[in-house]
């Protein structure tokens, strides 16, 4: 994220809904009792379609996200997660992936608050699976594995073993430090082991991890100041042991590819969107320092040995 800035105190906000926010809850509300009424209080076996009636900024998603999953969560023969919701409709990670700053720059367009920008159009429509797509997305899930090979910079997702995704990342550095959170000197160095996603922090608040002061502002890698986004944060749990160490986007992409973090693993926003959806809790999560990388038992790439390991 902005330069200097991992840990520190996130707060998970319930927010009201707007009356705009009600009212598509009331025609929604009318659209399940059509569909209820049709299969005659039943537990629902076909897909469920929902017609989005309002404009959703990325300011407001979780809670209509939210509020879609305490809708129809009971009427269900599985529990319905924003995961499972988001999985099967996937342009809206697209869509998500797509209010990276930098790729609106690279579509002339500077936004200030990307928290502004719409994320699910009005007219939109989102389905709630059936069990059987449920189960499989479920099992998708449960076959997911996280993979960082710390001096290689590389975040890969694995599906059953299948390589899903792979992203650039920035890891912590090879030094000591004093950080006002933790009032202690700190070793930076991205820790490695066997682990779990154990937390999502939805609405991240920002600290500077050195003076333990709140912000609210980045510069960016072109000199432009904007507010800092609202993306998930990944905690992560390593060894057994919470550490603080997170999964996050930077402001400042000019960062990934090097040692630069204060321990935590940094990625492009567009990417923190991909792998917060591929990370419910309780995904997989392997974090390594592997020099060498094989092929068919053969070494294809060797990489600097950022933290000095063999020395």
């Amino acid at each position: 994220m902005v330069r200097f800035v991992y840990f520190g105190i996130w707060s998970l906000l319930l927010i009201l809904t707007s009356c705009n926010a009600k009212n598509s809850y009331a025609l929604e509300k009318r659209q399940m009792e059509r569909i209820i009424s049709n299969t005659g209080g039943d537990d629902i076996k076909q897909p469920i379609m929902v017609q989005i009636n309002r404009n959703v900024t990325i300011r407001e998603y979780f809670d209509y996200i939210d509020s879609l999953v305490i809708r129809y969560d009971s009427l269900l023969s599985y529990p319905l997660s924003e995961h499972i919701i988001v999985r099967n409709n996937p342009w809206i990670i697209d869509t998500l992936a797509n209010t990276d700053y930098y790729r609106m720059i690279s579509r002339d367009s500077f936004v200030y608050d990307q928290r502004q920008l719409t994320v699910l159009p009005k007219g939109s429509k989102l389905h709630i699976p059936d069990s059987i797509k449920a189960e499989q997305i479920l099992g998708q899930i449960a076959k997911t594995e996280i993979d960082v090979n710390i001096p290689e910079f590389k975040l890969r997702i694995f599906q059953d073993s299948v390589l899903l995704y792979s992203f650039p990342v920035r890891v912590g550095q090879n030094k000591e430090r004093y950080l006002k959170f933790g009032d202690r000197i700190t070793d930076l160095r991205t820790k490695t082991g066997i682990g779990t996603i154990v937390d999502h922090v939805r609405h991240p608040e920002f600290y500077n991890p050195v003076n333990g002061k709140q912000f609210y502002v980045t510069k960016r890698d072109d000199g432009k100041t904007t507010i800092m986004p609202q993306i998930p944060w990944i905690e992560t749990e390593i060894n057994g042991i919470r550490n603080g160490q997170m999964i996050h986007p930077t402001t400042n992409p000019e960062t990934l590819g090097k040692a630069y973090s204060n321990g935590c693993i940094g990625t492009r926003e567009a990417d923190a969107w991909i792998i917060y959806y591929y990370s419910p809790i309780g995904t997989k999560l392997r974090i390594r320092y592997d020099l060498k990388t094989y092929e068919e038992g053969r070494v294809v790439a060797v990489f600097k040995d950022i933290y000095d390991k063999n020395n």
